[in-house]
C-alpha cells in the first residue's frame, strides 16, 4: 500500500483544514520544502500536494511550491487544486508533478478531463472524489453536488482512468478514523480500481486496517503534523 503524506498549501505555507473549512485552518510549517524533505528522509516515496488557494480561486496559485519541492526531492508528486484549464495542467506537469488530481473539473467539465486523458495518458491523471454523505463536493469543498461517488467513477472507468482518491470530508482533519465502510463498498463495486483513502487517519492502526482491507494507498495529513503517527512508523510501510 502506498503511504502518501499530504501537504496542503495556503499562502505558500503548509496548513491543514478541518472538514474542508477554510476558517478552521492550522499553519504547521512556513516551509513546505523542508516538510517534503523530511518525508523523503524517512523513506517516503510519494506526496499529495494540494493548492488550497488554487482550489478556492479556480486556477493554480502555488505552482512555485510544487516546483521547489520537485527540484529539492525525488518524491513522486500528485498535485491538485485549481486545475481548470489546459494552461493549468501544463503548468502542473511543467512544475514537476508526476500526476495531476482532477476534482471539481471532473464534474463541471468532464469532456475536458477526457481530453486530458487522451493527451497525457490515463496513468497521469487521478480522479479526485471528495464526498459528503456519498455526494460529490467541489470548489474547495464549498459546494455539494447531486452527483454520487459511484456515478462519477462509472463515468470515467470506461475511458481508462484507474486511480481515485476518495476523501470523506466528514472525517478529514478530525482524527476520528477513516470511513472504512465507504472504501470497502467502493472496492466491492469497482474491484479493479486503484482506490486511495483520504481523511480521518488518526493512528498507525488506521493505516494497518486500510492495508488489510486492500486499499491501493492512503493519504495522511493531520495525524503526522499532530504527531499521532510518527514517520518512523510509516517508514515500515513505505
Amino acid at each position: 500500500m502506498r503511504i502518501i503524506p499530504a501537504i496542503d498549501i495556503i499562502d505558500g505555507k503548509c496548513v491543514r483544514l478541518e472538514q474542508g473549512d477554510y476558517n478552521a485552518k492550522t499553519v504547521y510549517n512556513s516551509n513546505p520544502v523542508d516538510v517534503a524533505k523530511t518525508f523523503e528522509d524517512n523513506g517516503i516515496k510519494y506526496l499529495h500536494l494540494v493548492d488550497l488557494d488554487g482550489a478556492k480561486s479556480g486556477k493554480i496559485v502555488n505552482h512555485k511550491v510544487l516546483e521547489s519541492i520537485a527540484k529539492a526531492t525525488n518524491l513522486t508528486i500528485d498535485f491538485g487544486g485549481g486545475i481548470k484549464s489546459d494552461l493549468d495542467i501544463a503548468c502542473a506537469f511543467d512544475s514537476g508533478a508526476s500526476q495531476v488530481t482532477c476534482g471539481s473539473i471532473a464534474i463541471k467539465q468532464q469532456a475536458k478531463v477526457l481530453e486530458w486523458i487522451e493527451k497525457y495518458g490515463s496513468g497521469k491523471l487521478i480522479l479526485g472524489a471528495d464526498v459528503k454523505n456519498k455526494m460529490i463536493a467541489v470548489s474547495g469543498w464549498t459546494e455539494t453536488t447531486s452527483v454520487t461517488i459511484e456515478s462519477l467513477i462509472n463515468s470515467f472507468i470506461p475511458n481508462g482512468l484507474t486511480t481515485v482518491i476518495c476523501t470523506d470530508i466528514s472525517t478529514d482533519g478530525m482524527l476520528q478514523g477513516p470511513n472504512v465502510a465507504l472504501y470497502n463498498e467502493l472496492m466491492g463495486s469497482f474491484p479493479a480500481l486503484n482506490l486511495i483513502a483520504s481523511g480521518g487517519v488518526s493512528c498507525i492502526e488506521d493505516v494497518q486496517k486500510l492495508k488489510e482491507n486492500g486499499l491501493f494507498g492512503v493519504i495522511i495529513g493531520k495525524a503526522i503534523y499532530e504527531h499521532k503517527i510518527s514517520l518512523a512508523e510509516l517508514s515500515n510501510y513505505a
